[in-house]
């Protein structure tokens, strides 16, 4: 593992504390694992463990509303569990930034992954998202830190796609 693929998750805290993000929402996923417990640790940040992806797309909307700003961390898998609650955000035009590990991409053998892994880009496009994608771990505090100033400054959607090569693909037995 090189340096960079170490470090990814302390990038992105990094990058989520100088955009005074204190709101982070999440679904469990082992590719965010160690980012999630950076925001456990940290004192100013509320990490709150959700069943459902959909409840943190709300919970941001009422941070927001409350003056805070916030990030959902999610799964590739958990974008279709979202759909219906976009609307909420962009009808309201609420900022909306979420970190997506991806799945059904580089070296998946999961088929349950392929579906929502191939076509999550064009999903989150049609729901009003500027998409990002993170290819390279060198890059992502760059990444999240240009996404969330779209999100928090332009009051927009932002999608930040972590890929598989990223995270790493997992095993399925």
């Amino acid at each position: 593992m090189t340096n960079a693929l170490a470090t990814w998750p302390h990038d992105i805290f990094l990058a989520l504390k100088a955009l005074n993000v204190d709101h982070v929402p999440y679904v469990p996923d082992a590719g965010h694992s160690k980012l999630i417990e950076l925001c456990l640790c940290d004192n100013e940040m509320h990490a709150l463990p959700l069943t459902t992806e959909e409840e943190g797309v709300a919970m941001l909307a009422g941070s927001w509303l409350g003056g805070k700003r916030g990030t959902l961390l999610m799964q590739s898998s958990g974008i279709g569990n979202c759909v219906n609650m976009l609307s909420a955000i962009k009808v309201g035009r609420y900022p909306l930034l979420t970190l997506i590990t991806m799945r059904g991409q580089w070296g998946e053998v999961n088929p349950w992954q392929l579906p929502m892994g191939q076509n999550a880009i064009e999903i989150l496009r049609l729901c009003g998202f500027q998409v990002f994608n993170l290819d390279d771990a060198e890059m992502a505090g760059e990444v999240v830190s240009a996404g969330g100033r779209t999100a928090f400054e332009a009051n927009h959607m932002v999608a930040i796609l972590i890929s598989q090569r990223v995270v790493g693909s997992k095993a399925f037995a």
